[in-house]
């Protein structure tokens, strides 16, 4: 991206690839005895001739990405972190690297990327499914295990899968609102009672269930609701998300004021 916007371009040089791993600490802030990618890593899978990039704001790194190839062999590309630091905040460094990406993917024949991320994170899931149209397709609990880092706040390492298929155009802006889906015979998937939000079980299709507005500032400020949040969002999305495959995954939106919207068999 050239103008105003941030520069991307591929990493293969050391020094290079050691200010990307800095990047990233800056992002997660993890324990430096489990820092989430090293610079030999990230030279094998450039060498290997797997993504790794990073974007620039004048002449200082921003943010970068890293993917490999992945499984169906030569369809797919697993996105495995992303990342913009304090320096790029502002300059859409995110939508860059995105976009980037998916030029690079089609370039080699591509037709899908993956990728996890938090479902509590409220900013992440609008810009996932609501500005690139990517669709969750699995639920998994506690998928990287204890990660020790600080945005993570020592909470369970729930991530939602998804998968973005190349092939189609981005989706349209949309103003959608929970009073529109609650009208046309949605229902809530999590209730509060008092400050503790719970997870119900009742019929009807689409279920609309919120995430906090700022999970991280909460998980600083309040671990326990925090956890909370976790458990109640787990019980009413995990199991609409039973498998690994598109085919079977419901469609699923997210709204601008942080609600997921399933569509449900019932």
């Amino acid at each position: 991206m050239s103008g105003n916007g941030p520069e991307i371009r591929e990493l293969t040089d050391p020094a290079d690839l050691d200010k990307l791993t800095r990047v990233f600490d800056d992002v997660w802030r993890p324990d430096p005895a489990n820092r989430p990618v090293s610079v030999d890593m990230l030279r094998a899978l450039s060498h290997a001739g797997n993504y790794v990039a990073g974007a620039f704001v004048g002449d200082r790194l921003a943010g970068g990405s890293v993917a490999f190839f992945a499984a169906p062999v030569g369809t797919t590309l697993h996105s495995h972190m992303t990342g913009v630091s304090r320096v790029g905040r502002g300059h859409n460094v995110g939508s860059a690297l995105k976009m980037h990406q998916r030029g690079w993917a089609l370039a080699r024949g591509l037709t899908t990327i993956t990728w996890t991320f938090d479902p509590l994170v409220a900013r992440n899931a609008y810009f996932n499914i609501a500005k690139l149209g990517a669709a969750p397709i699995a639920y998994h609990r506690d998928f990287y295990g204890d990660l020790g880092d600080e945005l993570g706040g020592g909470d369970e390492s729930d991530r939602l899968l998804m998968s973005w298929a190349l092939d189609v155009p981005l989706p349209e802006p949309s103003d959608e609102t929970v009073g529109d889906v609650v009208g046309a015979g949605g229902r809530m998937g999590i209730e509060m009672t008092g400050d503790v939000p719970k997870a119900i079980a009742e019929p009807g299709s689409p279920v609309v269930i919120p995430v906090p507005r700022d999970i991280e500032a909460m998980r600083r400020t309040d671990p326990v609701a925090a956890s909370h949040w976790r458990t109640a969002v787990r019980d009413a999305l995990a199991p609409h998300f039973a498998s690994d495959t598109a085919a079977a995954a419901p469609a699923t939106r997210f709204l601008r004021s942080g609600h997921y919207v399933v569509a449900t068999d019932e």
